[in-house]
């Protein structure tokens, strides 16, 4: 069996992988877990600056400790083989905060490891300081404009305040109070030093475990590497595996049972595996929209094309708004891609003038210049003589969905219709936007009777849903003019992904219906 080394986040210790290092234990794996200095155990010198470096002690120390222990059974094992490597069944994991000290171990013993878990953990690269990762945007910001001050600590979230660093999805009451009282300050130095790697763990193979109350799943990271995006591109090798736990951030105290079995299948090698980019056939982005929709003719013009319907008009426009972050090296950019194309090609075949555009939305910090992208080409769309200025509809999709906060908040009067297909609704759980405009949950109270029309896939990850479900129950009760459309079977990207879904195709008939018959009814406010 496997020798684990658990390595937990910010704020808490070895305490929280109680139940999780219990059942591996019964299971026949021996389990360690590191006391970092200042979460799990105190400093030998307590004048000394606590930092990352310190924390990658404290991970070698256990990995040390493991060997040495491996090594001296080997001398005394009789069966033992000539030139065995002891310690190559080391599987580390390191949760949130975690995996950064677990990478600087790895990479200065990276023969003693035979696999890296990420648990709910991003990607950390050489350089980067563990702050670039803390969710919560208004605290990075304060933190990174300190002086270079790396001395003290950060104190714990309260109990209301734990939702700031991931979702507290699965959590019964208990195990929130027990997170609470238990949690300890995490030290400056831990979060400010930058990450130093020589490149030499990328030799180590790697297993992500996704909670997808807290963020994307396996489908939705292989929708991210099929875009491009190239800091992901490595996630698709041969040596790395996901696994899925349907909860939220801290899975050790919610299913720390389930927790155990996939750890125990990472450690055999166990995981579902991503395609790469180039894999043969489109990737799923790419793929044919589920409808047979004759071409239009097009004008390109900056980042806008317009696909223009049969007469002079005026003819009212729907806007298309592509989700993302979309990587700005993405080829085709999102206007040529085939769900955007489809829909705007099918309302201009209706009598509507279709739009795609794209605009500048590479990363969740971006949302303030994607709002004035698609504000600027909103401006010539409307300009132009063969669009109807006092008839057009917005139909926003997926990470797009936060575009519509403004125009929720601050409706103009041509303004007839806001659609959103998959969207997400409010920031996620990960995001850490220190900026609140960009909150549609929070607009839509100041809608009025806009109407706002929203797709919802049945299939949805349950982050992006528990966005949708917020902003429905948000709209009811402050009695906005919403109807939602459903695609049961329907996935994240349907209109690709689920071709021969007569759902799918019934519910976009269906949307596009709604949407153009708000473009003909009398303005309400």
């Amino acid at each position: 069996m496997a020798v684990f080394i658990l390595v937990a986040g910010a704020f808490t210790g070895p305490y929280v992988w109680r139940d999780t290092a219990a059942r591996l234990a019964a299971d026949g794996a021996e389990v360690h877990t590191v006391a970092l200095t200042g979460l799990g155990r105190r400093p030998e010198d307590p004048g000394a600056v606590v930092d990352l470096e310190t924390h990658v002690a404290d991970v070698l120390a256990v990995i040390d400790s493991v060997e040495a222990k491996a090594k001296a059974k080997a001398a005394t094992d009789a069966e033992a083989r000539e030139g065995a490597e002891p310690g190559r069944e080391i599987v580390l994991v390191g949760h949130d905060y975690g995996i950064h000290p677990v990478l600087g171990a790895a990479d200065r013993r990276p023969r003693s490891i035979a696999r890296i878990v990420h648990l709910d953990a991003g990607m950390p690269q050489d350089g980067v300081p563990a702050l670039a990762a803390v969710p919560d945007g208004r605290l990075r910001e304060e933190l990174a404009g300190g002086g270079g001050r790396t001395t003290g600590a950060l104190p714990p979230p309260a109990r209301d305040e734990w939702s700031r660093w991931g979702s507290t999805a699965g959590l019964s009451e208990a195990a929130l109070d027990g997170l609470t009282a238990l949690a300890a300050p995490q030290p400056l130095g831990t979060l400010l030093q930058p990450m130093r790697l020589t490149g030499a763990v990328a030799a180590v193979p790697v297993t992500g475990v996704l909670c997808t109350g807290n963020g994307p799943g396996i489908e939705m990271l292989q929708m991210m590497v099929d875009v491009g995006e190239p800091a992901l591109q490595a996630l698709a090798g041969p040596r790395v595996t996901f696994f899925e736990l349907p909860t939220g951030h801290w899975p050790m105290l919610s299913c720390p049972t389930r927790l155990a079995e996939v750890l125990t299948e990472a450690a055999a090698g166990g995981g579902h595996r991503l395609s790469s980019a180039d894999a043969a056939g489109p990737p799923a982005h790419l793929r044919p929209f589920l409808l047979d929709v004759p071409e239009r003719p097009r004008e390109r013009t900056g980042n806008t094309d317009l696909y223009l319907p049969d007469g002079p008009g005026p003819h009212p426009a729907v806007v298309f708004v592509h989700g993302g972050p979309v990587p700005a090296e993405a080829r085709p950019t999102p206007r040529d891609w085939p769900t955007l194309k489809g829909y705007a090609r099918h309302v201009a075949g209706l009598g509507a003038v279709g739009v795609t555009l794209d605009h500048r939305l590479h990363a969740v910090t971006d949302y303030e210049r994607a709002a004035a992208d698609v504000a600027d080409a909103l401006e010539r769309v409307r300009a132009d003589p063969r669009v109807d200025a006092d008839r057009v509809a917005l139909w926003f999709f997926s990470g797009g969905g936060p575009l519509a906060a403004d125009w929720l908040t601050a409706r103009p009067a041509w303004l007839r219709c806001v659609a959103a297909n998959y969207p997400i609704l409010s920031p996620l759980p990960g995001w850490g936007l220190a900026e609140p405009r960009f909150h549609p949950v929070r607009a839509v109270a100041h809608a009025g009777q806009l109407p706002v029309v929203v797709v919802r896939a049945g299939r949805e990850s349950a982050a992006i849903a528990a966005t949708v479900e917020e902003f429905l129950k948000e709209a009811e009760r402050c009695g906005a003019n919403v109807e939602v459309i459903d695609v049961p079977r329907g996935r994240h990207g349907f209109e690709t992904l689920d071709p021969a879904d007569d759902d799918a195709r019934k519910a976009v008939h269906r949307a596009v219906a709604a949407v153009l018959a708000r473009l003909t009814a009398t303005a309400t406010r």
